[in-house]
């Protein structure tokens, strides 16, 4: 694939229009819709209590939103694509006919986004990176949608770790990035995720942080997910998830100064307002 040149652009290309991320980094405002995710399962379950939700997001300075419908939680149990729109499909709708921001919809099956596409969704977020459903890139370029695909290694049946974390993480974009390219979907539509969390310890995830320059010079703008992550916790002397924020926003801020293009977080309000205070201080700092 055509490298990327993300200092000329700093832009990503959604179904419908674009984001800026040249002054400051994305916030995409985490929305579960799940009864058992790992820090907020069942609390907006209902389209009425997800569309509320939404709601605050924005208002708290989401640029976007991304609505899961499935838990990724480690040990998690799968669920059927039926069961998955069952639950997805009405907060989206109700979401989507008010809300303005753009919407991700968290899913690696592509039933279930054909079917969020049809219904207004502008992007997929595929944990799996492409390489689950051999029909997810199909899809996503049929409706030019924008996609992040994330590096996944808990499962060594469609990934296998082969060195460090780092030299893995460029391995499996390069994977995914040729699946991306067969498929016709078109680079400023994607931003690739290292997969903090999702198979790496708590030195590897510090390593992905660190490297963050290194894999956006070789081409890929970088969505981070953070936000309550079990490396936050240990850092933080076993602080459970629902106090992990502070943390998630400092994380938001090395990513900021590090140039990354979107930080998936939780409680958006505290990371917004540490960016905004980092980058008020940075501003009289430059002159």
């Amino acid at each position: 694939m055509e490298s990327f040149d993300q200092s000329s652009s700093f832009s990503w290309t959604l179904r419908n229009g674009s984001l800026s991320y040249k002054d400051r980094i994305l916030l995409m405002g985490i929305l579960n819709v799940t009864p058992d995710s790992f820090s907020d399962g069942g609390r907006f379950y209902t389209p009425e209590h997800a569309l509320l939700r939404a709601k605050e997001l924005v208002s708290d300075g989401a640029d976007l939103l991304d609505i899961g419908a499935e838990s990724t939680r480690p040990g998690s149990e799968m669920i059927s694509a039926d069961e998955e729109l069952s639950r997805l499909i009405p907060a989206l709708k109700i979401i989507r006919d008010e809300v303005k921001v753009p919407i991700s919809v968290d899913t690696y099956k592509s039933k279930t986004a054909r079917e969020a596409l049809k219904f207004g969704a502008d992007i997929i977020n595929d944990v799996w990176g492409l390489l689950y459903d051999p029909q997810m890139a199909d899809v996503i370029a049929e409706y030019k949608a924008g996609v992040v695909i994330m590096a996944n290694y808990s499962n060594e049946k469609i990934f296998k770790r082969e060195g460090g974390i780092v030299d893995d993480c460029l391995r499996y974009f390069e994977k995914s990035e040729k699946i991306a390219e067969k498929a016709g979907i078109e680079r400023d539509r994607i931003l690739f995720d290292p997969g903090i969390g999702f198979g790496t310890d708590t030195k590897e995830a510090l390593e992905i942080l660190a490297a963050i320059p290194i894999m956006q010079k070789k081409g890929y703008p970088l969505l981070i997910g953070p936000s309550r992550k079990r490396f936050v916790g240990e850092i933080l002397d076993g602080v459970p998830a629902d106090r992990r924020d502070a943390g998630t926003a400092a994380v938001s801020i090395f990513c900021q100064e590090k140039r990354a293009a979107c930080v998936r977080v939780h409680n958006v309000f505290e990371s917004y307002t540490a960016l905004k205070m980092y980058l008020s201080m940075k501003g009289a700092e430059n002159g």
